[in-house]
């Protein structure tokens, strides 16, 4: 299968792919953090989201699709799609066109010229803004102790099915720089804690966890 891994610099799912032998590639404006740039696309998905279309991976290897993706699978950011940042809006925080521009993002992966899509998200506003999606998934019903709502939209794919159900994992408490508390689960906890910057901190939250990335690899990776 030709597999498009859309914003996904961490290559999570798209090495379980490339493990069971499909020509997956993962696209995103970074440049990719799991060591393997000649799978890696850098810069914009849209211009490559239908297929059909020529590009150079970050080693500089040049490909071609000659005809649509069998199988897209999309990450878009979550910044100003989630509950909490809808909150933001709410109270004036941030620039409502902003969430325009991501719900629209959003929309574009749903509606790619692809027969089979699955678009993932935290819990947020396209619940409402386009549907409720077809799934939400935990971590811990994939072999990995640890709480992270994910929402999945599907089309032409199964829902996944759990794998393995583990324990939910501890929480810890973070306090931020203002002073404010919060409860995290221990790997988010651990994620901030090693982070030095704002957006090393938000590819660490956003990254997909090691049981998902098999499930959706073993489940979805079939014609």
């Amino acid at each position: 299968m030709k597999v498009l891994l859309a914003c996904e610099e961490s290559q999570t799912v798209c090495k379980e792919f490339r493990d069971l032998g499909h020509e997956a590639y993962s696209c995103d404006l970074y440049e990719c953090s799991g060591g393997h740039p000649e799978w890696h696309i850098k810069g914009d998905c849209l211009p490559i989201l239908n297929g059909r279309c020529e590009f150079t991976t970050e080693n500089g290897s040049k490909h071609k699709i000659d005809t649509k993706w069998d199988l897209i699978i999309a990450f878009p950011p979550c910044t100003h799609l989630t509950c909490t940042g809808q909150w933001a809006y709410t109270k004036g925080y941030k620039d409502p066109a902003l969430k325009e521009e991501g719900a629209n993002f959003f929309m574009k992966m749903i509606n790619a010229d692809c027969d089979k899509i699955a678009v993932e998200n935290p819990i947020g506003i396209m619940s409402t803004r386009y549907r409720k999606p077809d799934q939400i998934i935990q971590p811990y019903m994939f072999g990995d102790e640890a709480q992270k709502s994910t929402c999945l939209w599907l089309k032409n794919l199964p829902l996944l099915k759990p794998t393995k159900i583990v324990g939910k994992g501890e929480k810890k408490e973070w306090i931020n720089a203002k002073g404010q508390k919060k409860a995290y689960p221990k790997w988010m906890f651990d994620a901030l804690n090693k982070a030095k910057t704002k957006e090393e901190r938000s590819k660490l939250r956003s990254k997909t966890f090691i049981g998902i990335a098999k499930a959706m690899a073993q489940q979805w990776g079939v014609k």
